[in-house]
């Protein structure tokens, strides 16, 4: 095989240093790895992976994942990536919809300018993913070099591990920033990149291309090795190879009619309290005497701004002052920097404080967000260790720590002791109305967040859950399967 390839490249030209341009070095790699005549590509394998922004604690490693079936399809045409993977656990703590015991199925797409998920009947609009998966597609192996050749990219020729390569560098403007590493032979072998994330700003993403083989036209790595904000996230063995496979990537209509637009359903669970939901993650807003609090920021920019639009318009004239997280998973924590950018103080975990405070100081000039936009540097972060209380005279406000859990160290619920509501995420998400009780018991989060309601005397009628819809607390008994 190597030989094959060095002959190769050998008829373009006898060294990568004669190659003087960007687009000479994309030329020759295009023609060495089948690139130009790639269309679509389907491509399979099994591996180890890790749930990234599910970390246990907050700067920890992602979680680790086993994988025993990863299907991606590429249609570069479209600009569009369909990802099928089927994931356990390989380590019990940290976050992530991936099953306590046995294995999961996460389907991701994007197309264009839109991202969803399949899970179930329908697909979940997930537009805070797109820029992610949109980078997945361009920095693929023969991705690069379309996108590279397309962005005016600039060659530095650089000397790793002794020996000589190109690197090309370029932007793809508004989704992320790279640099791909040729080889002598002209086979990328690494490329270093970064886009903005919705929690950390703009991240470094290291994707490592080894043991290629030739399938049909095109030359392919038989393994591939990431990691995301400096911790391993996928180590892939590729088996199976198609180029220009048949690939159907259709916009669901639910999807491109979603396209742009939050729907904030806002419902009155008591005087001055409202549930706010309408989408994937719900917040609630509380009204105190002379300001708003704020339980939730999740997703992204355009998420947590309809919100903080709806609570403006439910409370006029009072500042919204607080933003409480439940806990450090970016699903949760994506619209905290927008939040930030409109003047909250963040209120988090103690263990949160330090992270978050470098998360909110942390550049996004990629793709800049809310934040990035306002001109301000970080922003105010609070931590509670086990016990805080806002008490204004007019409404008592208990934040209190949900301890021991697997799912997260750093978890956080708000009681409302006079309406008797408890608001929290993941430990408990409530079925659809007339739902069976669970099989078996989730001591993973259920049960523990009895034993903490219990164990903290909490006096509860309602949960107002971050995932979900209004339910009364023997509800959650049901679940944990204990007698209220």
């Amino acid at each position: 095989m190597v030989k094959a390839l060095a002959a190769l490249a050998a008829c373009l030209a006898s060294s990568v240093a004669l190659a003087q341009d960007a687009t000479a070095v994309l030329r020759k790699a295009s023609a060495v790895m089948g690139a130009e005549q790639l269309n679509t590509l389907r491509y399979a394998g099994a591996g180890g992976g890790a749930s990234f922004g599910q970390a246990f604690k907050p700067g920890d490693p992602w979680p680790k994942l086993n994988i025993s079936s990863y299907v991606r399809q590429l249609d570069y045409q479209a600009g569009a990536i369909h990802e099928d993977v089927m994931r356990g656990r390989a380590e019990p703590k940290g976050g992530g919809a991936v099953p306590i015991a046995g294995e999961g199925r996460a389907t991701t797409v994007a197309s264009g300018k839109l991202a969803w998920n399949v899970a179930g009947p329908l697909p979940t609009p997930r537009q805070q993913a797109l820029e992610s998966r949109l980078h997945d597609l361009w920095t693929t192996p023969h991705g690069v070099i379309k996108a590279a050749s397309r962005n005016n990219a600039k060659v530095d020729f650089v000397t790793r591990g002794g020996r000589e390569q190109a690197a090309v560098s370029f932007t793809e403007p508004g989704v992320f920033a790279a640099t791909a590493f040729f080889n002598e032979d002209y086979i990328l072998e690494r490329v270093e990149s970064r886009y903005t994330d919705n929690v950390m700003g703009d991240i470094p993403v290291v994707t490592t291309y080894s043991e290629y083989r030739i399938f049909g036209p095109i030359v392919f790595p038989t393994r591939i090795q990431q990691t995301m904000a400096g911790f391993p996230t996928l180590d892939l063995q590729v088996k199976e190879v198609q180029p220009n496979a048949k690939v159907d990537i259709a916009v669901p209509e639910i999807v491109a009619k979603s396209a742009g637009t939050e729907r904030v359903a806002a419902e009155k669970a008591a005087d001055g309290v409202w549930h706010l939901a309408g989408g994937s993650h719900n917040s609630v807003a509380i009204e105190m005497k002379d300001y708003v609090i704020l339980v939730e920021s999740p997703l992204n920019d355009g998420r947590a701004l309809a919100v903080i639009n709806e609570v403006r318009k439910l409370v006029p004239g009072k500042p919204l002052r607080y933003v409480v997280n439940s806990h450090n998973h970016f699903d949760h924590t994506g619209g905290i920097r927008a939040a930030a950018a409109e003047g909250m103080t963040v209120v988090a975990q103690a263990q949160s404080k330090a992270w978050f405070e470098k998360m909110l100081a942390s550049p996004a000039r990629i793709n800049p967000d809310h934040l990035a936009k306002s001109g301000k540097k970080g922003g105010k972060v609070m931590g509670v260790a086990e016990r805080h209380v806002f008490d204004d005279g007019a409404r008592r406000v208990e934040i209190h720590r949900i301890h021991p859990s697997d799912h997260v160290d750093t978890f956080l619920m708000v009681y409302l002791p006079q309406e008797r509501i408890l608001i929290q995420a993941d430990a408990f998400t409530p079925g659809a109305p007339n739902s069976a009780p669970p099989a078996a018991p989730n001591n993973y989060n259920q049960r523990v967040l009895v034993e903490n309601i219990e164990r903290k005397n909490l006096k509860v009628d309602r949960h107002l859950p971050l995932h979900g819809r209004i339910v009364p607390n023997a509800e959650l008994y049901r679940a944990a399967g204990k007698p209220l």
